[in-house]
């Protein structure tokens, strides 16, 4: 595909002229601000980023990429880290002026904008005594975390955020604006849940809320390297002892003062009161943490607790894989000593992390593998690892790096797939390490039926590409 030409975006500014869109072009003050991502590895230099207010204008931009054969992308938080929301030369659509969050305690429904935070929904939920499933990470976009799936600590008693879904509005490659819910575009709706990156700009969600419980436990413990085997002993029984109130997610990293020094560090989740989740997690408070900051608080300031991740700023990646309960110590422990050496040895790494997240699986299981397009239900829990680090120089030593521990994690305590529970793999940990086979197995035909009628030209190809299964790029 071209680039867009200086005379392609004066072209561009004149099909927008009467709506409110603006065209930003690399030679304007604040572009170098909109082409900045979570990761410094994934900014690239577009052709221009169109600052869009409505689903009428997204149409625009995107029917006139598809008639110049200009790549497109789309920008919801920018906290992907395969580069998926990035272009060089091409058109970033950016949604952040579409962030209107209207919550109806009536129906128990939100209807969310394409370019709002999970913060902004979490804030106006708990207005109205509700909450939705969302991100973890409040700090990310709905729409990459919702149309690849989504986690969050309500998983556990409601599922995910697709199986919350109600409907969702959709920009299609060639220009049409439609709604995709059970009752309209069943097809679509159906591949929207797990691949929606793939099939279009989505411009509103609405979601289920449910009545949300204040406050809720929760919090960090930080341990020293020598508890690692009795956090795990407890983490081995988190399966058996949940009931789907509880999340436990627990791993590795560094804190200051000593950022070289390597620590266990567990965030809890109770949704619940404090005396029922000082119970639950009472194995853990017993060992004594250096550092214990669980408390009572609102639900939405328990999105809030990993924002150090989720900061702009340094170079990044993102990968992740899933486990099987009961982990394996010697595993566990290898991958411990593995990251320290990393966190010892390369200069500026502090705020790298390995997390084990450990959320009840049994409401995710219960949905047939084949209702939506998401393919990663089953028995086990993801892994994500994170590496942070400053120097350019060491983006493929990093990569490499993160790749191993991954590598080790996934062919000794991992879950290659499972039969009759999907994938195991996370579409929105992956990045372009999996293709597209072995996100969706045995969905990806009909995907590939569904993408040819809806995406004929394979416009939305940047998360992953549908039509070249066996490729990761």
């Amino acid at each position: 595909m071209p680039f867009l030409s200086y005379r392609h975006a004066v072209q561009l500014r004149h099909e927008l002229k009467d709506t409110r869109a603006t065209v930003v072009t690399p030679e304007e003050e604040d572009f170098p601000e909109l082409i900045g991502r979570w990761s410094d590895t994934c900014e690239k230099e577009a052709g221009a980023v169109v600052m869009v207010t409505s689903s009428h204008e997204v149409a625009l931009v995107v029917a006139f990429a598809s008639r110049h054969y200009i790549p497109i992308v789309v920008q919801g938080g920018g906290y992907n880290t395969s580069g998926a929301s990035s272009t060089h030369g091409g058109i970033v659509i950016n949604l952040s002026a579409m962030h209107d969050v209207l919550v109806d305690p009536a129906s128990a429904t939100v209807a969310v904008q394409g370019g709002a935070t999970w913060a902004e929904v979490d804030q106006a939920a708990e207005r109205e005594g509700l909450a939705v499933v969302g991100c973890t990470t409040s700090a990310a976009g709905v729409g990459g975390t919702t149309l690849g799936g989504g986690f969050g600590w309500l998983t556990g008693r409601y599922g995910l955020v697709i199986d919350n879904l109600v409907s969702v509005k959709m920009v299609l490659a060639d220009g049409r604006v439609v709604t995709a819910s059970v009752a309209e575009h069943p097809d679509l709706f159906w591949a929207v849940r797990g691949a929606g990156q793939s099939f279009g700009v989505a411009t509103e969600f609405v979601l289920l809320a449910h009545r949300q419980r204040s406050p809720v436990f929760g919090g960090l413990l930080y341990f020293p390297a020598d508890q690692l085997p009795a956090v795990i002993e407890f983490a081995n029984q988190f399966d058996e002892r949940a009931t789907g109130d509880e999340g436990l997610f627990f791993g590795f990293t560094t804190r200051p003062p000593d950022l070289l020094s390597t620590v266990i560090v567990a965030l809890l989740f109770y949704n619940g009161p404090r005396v029922a989740a000082e119970a639950f997690f009472a194995p853990l408070l017993a060992l004594g943490p250096i550092q214990n900051e669980t408390c009572e608080m609102p639900y939405p300031r328990m999105n809030t607790i990993l924002g150090p991740l989720a900061a702009r700023g340094a170079r990044k990646r993102l990968g992740g894989t899933t486990v099987r309960l009961p982990l394996d110590p010697q595993i566990v422990h290898e991958v411990y000593e593995e990251f320290d050496r990393i966190m010892r040895s390369y200069p500026r790494v502090e705020g790298s992390v390995v997390v084990f997240e450990l959320l009840p699986y049994a409401r995710v299981s219960q949905v047939p593998l084949d209702a939506t397009a998401y393919a990663n239900r089953g028995p086990y829990h993801n892994v994500a690892i994170i590496l942070r680090w400053h120097d350019p120089e060491l983006d493929a030593k990093m990569a490499n790096l993160e790749r191993a521990l991954l590598r080790k994690i996934r062919e000794r305590s991992g879950v290659a797939s499972i039969a009759g529970h999907g994938v195991g793999i996370y579409a929105n940990y992956a990045g372009h390490e999996a293709n597209a086979q072995e996100l969706f197995g045995d969905n990806l035909p009909r995907l590939q039926k569904l993408k040819k009628q809806y995406d004929p030209k394979n416009m939305f190809q940047k998360w992953h590409n549908l039509l070249t299964p066996t490729s990761p790029r």
